[in-house]
């Protein structure tokens, strides 16, 4: 809570008063600013500097720019749909992906952020332990949830069944965003249960937008670059 002022209020011009205003306009925008620095600390997203004002639209990676700028309004996380960006190792998934969630950061959206490997890495002991109830609200509560880099190792039968009631408990109740090396239609290689692949997959896709990149790996062409235009 703001502490009152203790200078004194003068209206003879107006000028005072909005001079006084002053002080709390800093005080708010600084706390506004700390929460959001807050909230990114515990996202902690893989690029925390990515944004989606950076976008290269010149390298022909299969990028809908129109898409992109619906996206950046965050409306699809509004209406609770749900984002799937596939393509090729190194075509800039992952840094795409956390552009979103940043764009969704200015937006005060509750944002969790995980790579698949190390959220199965979390779930496992936390059923033994006692934590998973915890656990499992804060990332099914979350009005976005980014699962970075699925596939293409098959899902155990534990973690089918984590996944499934994850998906399940955020159906119709938050937007969940999903990076991966392997097209949509290799579903069952991912999951490892067809059963189990089209109730996943048919709770995320019906109202998905899908961005499918294409091209040669980013990290190649930027080594390549590099290589041509040495620092002196």
């Amino acid at each position: 809570m703001l502490k009152p002022l203790r200078c004194p209020i003068l209206y003879d011009d107006g000028h005072h008063a909005e001079w006084l205003g002053l002080p709390i306009d800093r005080e708010i925008a600084s706390r506004e600013t700390k929460r959001f620095e807050a909230r990114m600390r515990s996202a902690r997203l893989r690029h925390v500097g990515a944004c989606l004002e950076d976008v290269d639209y010149r390298a022909r990676r299969g990028l809908d720019k129109a898409l992109l700028q619906s996206l950046l309004t965050g409306r699809w996380i509004t209406d609770k749909r749900n984002l799937i960006i596939t393509g090729p190792c190194g075509v800039g998934k992952t840094w795409l992906g956390c552009a979103l969630a940043q764009a969704a950061f200015r937006d005060c959206v509750t944002v969790v952020y995980r790579r698949m490997p190390r959220l199965f890495e979390e779930l496992e002991p936390a059923h033994g332990d006692g934590r998973f109830p915890r656990l499992f609200r804060s990332i099914t509560k979350a009005q976005l949830l980014t699962l970075d880099d699925w596939g293409p190792d098959r899902l155990i039968a534990t973690q089918r069944r984590d996944l499934m009631e994850i998906v399940e408990e955020r159906y119709g109740r938050g937007s969940t965003m999903i990076t991966s090396q392997l097209p949509i239609k290799a579903r069952h290689d991912i999951i490892g249960e067809p059963t189990f692949a089209e109730a996943i997959f048919d709770r995320i896709v019906h109202n998905a937008h899908h961005i499918e990149l294409e091209g040669q790996s980013m990290r190649k062409t930027t080594a390549k670059t590099d290589d041509e235009n040495p620092q002196t």
